[in-house]
């Protein structure tokens, strides 16, 4: 990190001049060169020197000012204090000593105070407000919603919110086995593949596209339960009931299926897994237990490639 936010002869040295362009004439200095604070990530830092408006903190190299209101009771002159570096509504950098959600590089789920016509303003904690653009969204959110970003810096060296990339950095190290109850966060519509959800806004999981997702929207809350742990730790998810549960709701919505098409069902478990999905709302292996289920219980025949109510 470097670039002291001096002023003075002893700021010209370090890097600052006096500017008369509009940034100057807010912060009353402008930087020479790419030096910047280190912003988006935790440093601990060692108080420098004190002014009436807070601290200025430095790493031996450069300078970064605490606000008053972020410092520590008794501070004084040389103590170490752990610090969040990011850029205020002026794009200055500033320390705070508050905990965010997240850093640079990583994610959390924030929520999303307001949506604009450049993009949405998002909460982290911080008296500025977190950028999501337009650019970054895999989808619209609406103010109110939590959604699942991740942390990056923009060409200007902004920090920004992103929606996208996120599913290399969740964890594949859930705690979680197979029949586990969990909850997860939508965090993007694979529609090719399913729903992708964050366990505990933290694990890789997945709603497979044969699960009722039509009406999900994004940052929505979901109860799962875990039907599969892959070999890489993923986990497939399911909002079904445990099979012995959910064979007897099967069954009884399939009966009344059959009842609705005048005691004939035009099809069997022959019939490819769309059509299955689209007539009956469910995949094609739980048609087939349902179908065994009833016809063990002599409910139903099976004839002509058609399925009869006994």
């Amino acid at each position: 990190m470097a670039g002291p936010l001096h002023r003075g002869r002893a700021g010209r040295k370090a890097g600052f001049v006096k500017s008369g362009n509009a940034h100057a004439q807010r912060t009353g200095w402008k930087q020479i060169g790419d030096a910047m604070p280190e912003v988006g990530k935790y440093q601990e830092l060692k108080i420098a020197r004190k002014t009436d408006f807070g601290f200025y903190l430095t790493d031996g190299k450069g300078e970064v000012l605490l606000p008053k209101r972020y410092a520590p009771e008794n501070a004084a002159i040389g103590d170490r204090l752990k610090v969040f570096v990011y850029m205020d509504s002026e794009d200055r950098p500033v320390a705070t000593t508050e905990e965010v959600p997240l850093t640079l590089g990583g994610f959390a789920a924030l929520k999303v105070r307001e949506v604009t016509k450049i993009g949405a303003f998002l909460d982290w904690g911080l008296p500025k407000d977190l950028f999501l653009p337009y650019a970054e969204m895999t989808e619209h959110p609406k103010a109110g919603d939590t959604i699942l970003v991740r942390l990056y810096q923009d060409k200007s060296g902004r920090l920004s919110a992103s929606m996208k990339g996120l599913y290399d950095l969740l964890s594949t190290r859930s705690p979680y086995q197979r029949n586990d109850d969990v909850k997860g966060r939508i965090y993007e519509f694979g529609h090719d593949f399913g729903v992708f959800v964050a366990v505990d806004d933290r694990y890789s999981a997945m709603l497979p596209r044969h699960e009722k997702t039509d009406a999900m929207r994004i940052g929505q809350l979901v109860s799962c339960r875990v039907a599969n742990v892959k070999e890489d730790g993923k986990l497939d998810l399911t909002m079904r009931d445990r099979p012995e549960v959910q064979r007897e709701v099967d069954e009884e919505a399939l009966l009344s299926l059959i009842e609705e098409y005048g005691g004939v069902l035009p099809f069997t478990e022959k019939a490819t897994p769309d059509v299955i999905q689209r007539e009956t709302g469910l995949s094609k292996a739980a048609f087939k237990r349902a179908i065994g289920g009833l016809y063990k219980k002599r409910l139903i025949t099976l004839e002509d490639g058609k399925i009869r109510k006994a």
